[in-house]
């Protein structure tokens, strides 16, 4: 069974932000996918990030996945308002998060699955429901891993992302970046 990657919109942004999304695609691995609500939150990050615009033209997130049975809709709302905080006259508000919960914990194509996201109250609840999940350092790690990145470069990346108006977990060390 294939493991599938979910980055949230927070995390595609961070590398836009500094221009690197080619190793969040590379960290993916061809097993990154995404919910129809976190593909319509890029779509609209794409006014303050046009670089955004490629993941969608260059499909390396896959078709996004849509939520249509009314029952998982309805449970996919009961999670957003529930535990994620959003409102009813806001119905896109924390949508991507409960979508993204939703499929790994009740769709068995995604069993296993990990979440990869920055917001700590969300990764939170996924780690307190068994979900796997990883942060922007994480996937930073793998491209280092990989070799797609050197430490020192990785490191300062991180800090670019910071200095772009992101907010990332950052590494105290290169050293926090070796797998």
């Amino acid at each position: 069974m294939t493991t599938f990657l979910f980055p949230d919109n927070t995390v595609l942004c961070n590398f836009a932000a500094v221009d690197r999304l080619d190793l969040l695609e590379s960290a993916l691995n061809h097993r990154g996918r995404w919910t129809e609500a976190v593909a319509y939150e890029a779509s609209r990050s794409v006014s303050s990030l046009p670089v955004l615009a490629s993941v969608v033209s260059d499909g390396w997130l896959g078709e996004p996945i849509r939520i249509d049975a009314e029952s998982d809709i309805q449970e996919v709302n009961r999670l957003r308002r529930a535990v994620f905080g959003g409102m009813d006259h806001e119905p896109l508000k924390h949508l991507g998060e409960a979508e993204t919960c939703h499929l790994i914990l009740n769709d068995d194509r995604f069993t296993g699955s990990w979440w990869i996201s920055d917001d700590r109250e969300a990764l939170r609840y996924a780690r307190f429901q068994g979900i796997t999940t990883r942060e922007t350092i994480d996937i930073v790690a793998i491209a280092v891993a990989q070799g797609d990145i050197a430490e020192t470069q990785a490191f300062d990346l991180m800090h670019k992302m910071v200095q772009a108006g992101r907010s990332p977990h950052l590494p105290r060390t290169t050293a926090q970046l070796r797998h």
